[in-house]
């Protein structure tokens, strides 16, 4: 967003600048255009009186020693010409059309033609610092009805094409001056606008993702920003007081619950003896089983509402060492139900940025339940490895009967529970629990349907 807006303002900024320099680049060049023009005119007319009173033959050697002179000292060419286009005088070369001389010349010619009808030479082309390279100056001799000839000037604009260029080279570098520290005020003011939108941001991130506490901490920009940051600090505060509540009722229900439950399977074990042998015996097996499930979904909810607590910070850790960790502590327990674990791909090291012990927990369940689900004799892969994106990926999968399509975006949910596995031991809680994990993380947690058959679960982490 910030590159967009001081793309906007830069280029309204550079439009303005063109706007404002290019009218003033043309006016100095005209205005240096009617100097030269005032300048030189002034001569034509000493030399048109001159050549009023010529006379004699004298007056007719001074006429031709002053333009002489003149040609001499400014590069100019000079001619003095009667109403027929007889060279009355000459210094220099007289311009020429197509390469030849003579005052018949364009645009010698058109200014001779004005100045033989009495009208002087009132303007000139506008000088460029590229051209052009002379201009034609005309005076008549005489004046109205006694017009006897005319003085044709043709005058180098070097000097005057220099002090153009000068000029416009003196305006460029001041507009571009201009242009740079007016951009310079420009990324402030974006900086300045858009610093707390971008803290706004951050903090609607962080809030997302599960860190309750994430607060807008920017007190620039403008007012009606600065009041937008107030009120959403006082929404997550609300937002976050009440998933605290909840989550603090659900903890301290499970806290609660599980030392008169804890009891009441100790009482219930304690009984069993005094049981006769017969149907009894086998109510009272049932309830006990019950009662255990019972704690252990007390312990799930309990464990969930830690999570989702969002108390503690994402740190780096090693993903590699957490997942050859957990491997050796499960196969055991691989080994005793007749399943095989292998692991593949596992590097030295894998850094990621997660919740303490992200990685182990979320191996835990999953490996948890491939042991319940999976039937003996049936294989579980473990692949790590490191994404094109960054990410490091954790892949547990499969060879096991796996789930209905219908039923995989279901896996995550509190409580999921496939109908032909009602039966087996599990609060549904694990893969909940994992998944709030990884997203708390900054990371998520997919399933599909592994290759040929079964379950594939991936743990996608960012990098530290």
């Amino acid at each position: 967003m910030r590159r967009r807006l001081l793309a906007v303002l830069l280029v309204l900024l550079g439009a303005a600048t063109l706007l404002l320099c290019l009218p003033l680049a043309d006016a100095y060049a005209r205005g240096r255009t009617e100097h030269l023009l005032l300048q030189r005119r002034s001569e034509a007319v000493r030399f048109a009186d001159l050549a009023e009173r010529m006379r004699t033959a004298a007056d007719r050697r001074e006429l031709s020693d002053e333009i002489e002179r003149y040609a001499q000292l400014y590069g100019a060419s000079v001619a003095v010409v009667d109403t027929a286009g007889g060279t009355l005088a000459r210094a220099g070369t007289a311009p020429a059309p197509n390469g030849g001389t003579g005052p018949e010349s364009s645009p010698a010619a058109n200014a001779l033609g004005r100045a033989l009808t009495g009208r002087s030479t009132d303007r000139l082309p506008a000088l460029r610092p590229w051209g052009p390279a002379t201009v034609v100056v005309a005076e008549p001799v005489g004046r109205d009805e006694r017009v006897s000839g005319a003085v044709l000037m043709t005058l180098p604009t070097a000097a005057a094409r220099r002090d153009v260029t000068v000029r416009w080279s003196l305006i460029a570098v001041g507009a571009f001056a201009a242009f740079a520290a007016a951009a310079l005020v420009a990324f402030g003011i974006a900086r300045w606008l858009l610093h707390p939108v971008l803290d706004l941001d951050r903090a609607v991130g962080r809030l997302t993702a599960g860190r309750l506490q994430a607060r807008a901490v920017s007190d620039t920009g403008p007012p009606e920003l600065r009041h937008l940051r107030r009120h959403f600090n006082t929404m997550a505060q609300a937002l976050a007081d009440s998933l605290g509540r909840q989550r603090d009722f659900v903890a301290d229900a499970s806290h609660q619950l599980r030392n008169p439950l804890a009891t009441l399977v100790l009482q219930m074990e304690n009984v069993e003896p005094y049981l006769a042998p017969g149907p009894g015996r086998t109510e009272h097996a049932r309830a006990l089983d019950e009662a255990e499930r019972l704690e252990e979904l007390l312990d799930g909810l309990l464990a969930l509402a830690r999570v989702e607590s969002g108390t503690a910070e994402p740190c780096e850790q090693d993903a590699a060492r957490a997942v050859r960790e957990r491997v050796a502590a499960w196969r055991p327990v691989f080994r005793d139900a007749r399943l095989e674990l292998t692991v593949h791909g596992l590097p030295d090291a894998l850094g990621v940025r997660a919740l303490p012990d992200a990685v182990g927990r979320v191996l835990d369940a999953l490996l948890d339940n491939a042991v319940k689900f999976v039937p003996g004799g049936g294989r579980v892969e473990v692949g790590v490895r490191r994404s094109a994106a960054g990410e490091a990926v954790v892949r547990v999968a499969d060879d096991g009967p796996g789930v209905t399509p219908d039923q995989l975006p279901l896996l995550m949910r509190r409580f999921a529970r496939s109908p032909e596995h009602q039966n087996i031991r599990g609060s549904g809680l694990g893969l909940a629990i994992a998944d709030e994990i990884a997203r708390t993380s900054g990371g998520r947690l997919t399933a599909g349907a592994n290759t040929p058959r079964g379950l594939a679960v991936e743990l996608r982490l960012p990098p530290p």
